[in-house]
């Protein structure tokens, strides 16, 4: 289509006539054009079944027709929106392409013969699912709110915990056809602005139709994950938890239609960490981050170095106890490699299984590698043992995304340790640890304030601090306001 048709004419049937063209009237079933007199002047209501408010639209419709018989021109027009239309988000548009654009996302628009401006009513009505607490993200106390697939909504969760002015969302749209709402959030005196522009210049580079998946896809256009297995954005479905990230510096995106954020810039810490933590006293909060730790580290580890320690001859006598007491009828790497497929199988089945069925699954898996498999001789009890550990690990991480990375770390460790036995073992760990030190999210070293070195920063990684003793923002994101208990300390 030539721009010049983008134009808002004067003539009320050539716009109509170009939006048809465009968008299919009388193909597509749900664009609804109802025509109705303004002061005696054809004008025509446009909006797509479903999107709208009916009440709204409707009182919309009944002040519109009590319009005095006066001349409507345009600067008339702008003082009846303002007097007769009982609604407040009003905008006006003098490009059909702008205009359409408003209508795809759910807006109304309103064109009035011999007026070169179309007239948007922001009267949507999105259908969405009430806010309830994420099943990946559970805490004992707190609140019990997630975020939900509206994006507006997911912005209301936040300002109602952060009632500061200098909070910031800035819309961008993403996909050439899809123009897929994307908000980009920060508090505009805390967060550093080349980050903040960092982020925004890569969502203004991606150049594609659509991000079908939302958050996931724009993930992989703006940090570039090919290769890595690690994540480089933290996921979270808590308002709280993105409330927080936002207080020391961080920048969130929501994505329209995900029903959750991404947090930026991450280090490898973030997804050893959980809001249950701070729902619990320091020193309790402490242990539970240790236990967390340490079980992520076991999910890696447990396996590759049992199996390393099972083969080897000549173990001290104080080592005598590892390796399986019988044999199996299959080598004891290819048990361990079929019961972590098996148990991957288990979990993909689980995610595809009517709530109904799942339990009965569960229990069909249990008995299929548990008392089958070691009565016929195919695995050996230790064998299941070690990987039904190595799964109640993987369970305690709080990351599903940084769970997949330690796993397939795992296989990496456990080939090494098959292939090269100690040597193996030891390369593969070193090669783990390259990946995870040349990690990088936005500039930001992964394994930061471990490499490089940052004492009190670290202190605050093992610890659980109290809340009133945290007067400091994280350096990582470099916030302008280092201080967040000033205010405080100066009226003390």
């Amino acid at each position: 289509m030539e721009k010049s048709k983008y134009t808002v004419k004067k003539n009320l049937a050539e716009n109509v006539d170009v939006i048809k063209r465009e968008l299919g009237f009388g193909i597509t079933f749900d664009l609804v054009m109802r025509q109705l007199k303004i002061a005696h002047k054809d004008a025509i209501l446009i909006f797509l079944d479903g999107f709208v408010n009916d009440q709204a639209v409707i009182y919309s419709m009944e002040a519109l027709q009590e319009v005095p018989r006066l001349g409507v021109t345009l600067s008339s027009l702008e003082q009846l929106i303002k007097a007769q239309i009982p609604y407040f988000e009003i905008s006006m548009a003098d490009n059909l392409e702008a205009a359409i654009d408003q209508l795809l996302s759910g807006t109304m628009l309103l064109i009035i013969d011999g007026i070169a401006s179309v007239t948007v009513l922001d009267v949507r009505q999105y259908i969405t699912r009430a806010s309830e607490e994420p099943n990946l993200e559970r805490v004992t106390r707190g609140s019990r709110d997630g975020f939900v697939e509206t994006a507006l909504f997911n912005v209301n969760l936040i300002r109602r915990r952060i009632r500061d002015p200098a909070l910031r969302f800035e819309a961008l749209q993403v996909g050439r056809r899809s123009k897929t709402d994307v908000l980009v959030g920060y508090i505009e005196d805390i967060a550093d602005p080349s980050i903040v522009n960092e982020v925004k210049a890569r969502i203004g580079a991606i150049d594609r139709d659509a991000i079908p998946m939302g958050g996931k896809n724009l993930e992989e256009y703006i940090l570039g994950t090919v290769f890595n297995p690690l994540p480089v954005t933290r996921y979270t479905e808590r308002p709280d938890v993105a409330t927080a990230h936002l207080f020391e510096g961080h920048v969130i995106i929501l994505v329209d239609t995900t029903p959750f954020a991404l947090i930026v810039p991450v280090t490898a810490w973030h997804f050893t960490q959980h809001a249950e933590e701070y729902f619990q006293n320091p020193p309790v909060g402490t242990y539970l981050r240790w236990v967390r730790t340490l079980g992520i580290f076991g999910s890696l580890i447990i396996i590759p170095l049992w199996y390393t320690l099972a083969v080897s001859p000549n173990l001290p006598s104080w080592l005598e106890f590892v390796g399986p007491k019988e044999a199996g009828r299959l080598a004891l790497w290819l048990q361990f490699l079929l019961l972590e497929v098996g148990i991957d199988l288990i979990r993909m089945a689980l995610i595809h299984t009517p709530d109904a069925l799942a339990t009965s699954l569960g229990l069909v898996g249990a008995t299929l590698l548990g008392e089958l498999a070691v009565s016929v001789g195919l695995f050996t009890g230790e064998a299941i043992l070690y990987t039904a550990i190595v799964a109640i690990c993987s369970f305690a991480t709080p990351s599903i995304e940084f769970g997949f990375a330690i796993r397939l770390f795992r296989y990496l460790l456990f080939g090494g340790a098959v292939i090269g036995g100690w040597w193996g073992l030891g390369l593969a760990f070193l090669a783990i640890l390259l990946v995870f030190g040349l990690t990088k999210s936005f500039g930001i070293p992964y394994l930061w304030p471990l490499v490089p070195f940052d004492g009190p920063a670290l202190l605050r990684v093992i610890f659980r601090y109290p809340i009133p003793q945290i007067t400091r923002r994280p350096r990582l994101t470099n916030p302008h306001d280092l201080k967040s208990a000033a205010r405080n300390q100066k009226s003390k």
